[in-house]
Parts: C-alpha cells; structure tokens; sequence
C-alpha cells in the first residue's frame, strides 16, 4: 500500500507542477483554458485518490493525526508530494 501511494504521490506532484506552471500560465498569458481543462481533470482525480489512500495509510500504518496533517498539507505545496518517500521513511 505505501508503494502504492508513493507512485500516487508522484503523479499527483507531476499533474499540480503541470497545471500550474504550464496550463494556468497559457491560460492567462495566451488566453487560452484548453490546457487547464485538459490537465484539471486527471489533477482533480489523482488529488482525490492521494487524500483517499493517505486516510487509508493512517489506519493501516497506525499513524497519528500529525502525519496525516502533514502528509495532506504536502499535497497542497508545489513539490510538496515529491517528499512523500523521505517523510515516510522516517
């Protein structure tokens, strides 16, 4: 399960980092929301399934509510998820 949500992890990482430093800037810069539709959608998704499986993980790794708090606060940083594999390890 925790490979599982790793591989979650960075693909919900890779999906923000597209949105916003790609999709968001063509939006405003070009005028155009294409890019935003298109990477909104699989973003929304991965960020559902990561909040999902990390709920998961608490229970079946018996973590507390402050690795739970941090491990959803890190879904909201650019990069953020990225650390998931150090944090964990930890």
């Amino acid at each position: 399960m925790v490979t599982f949500f790793k591989i979650i992890a960075w693909l919900e990482g890779i999906s923000y980092i597209l949105l916003l430093f790609v999709a968001v800037p063509i939006k405003y810069l070009q005028g155009n929301p294409e890019y935003v539709k298109l990477l909104g959608m699989p973003h929304g998704l991965l960020f559902v399934a990561y909040i999902i499986v990390a709920i998961m993980l608490k229970y079946d790794q018996d973590w507390n509510g402050k690795t739970l708090t941090i491990v959803c606060l890190l879904s909201l940083l650019p990069f953020g998820t990225f650390f998931i594999g150090k944090f964990l390890k930890k």
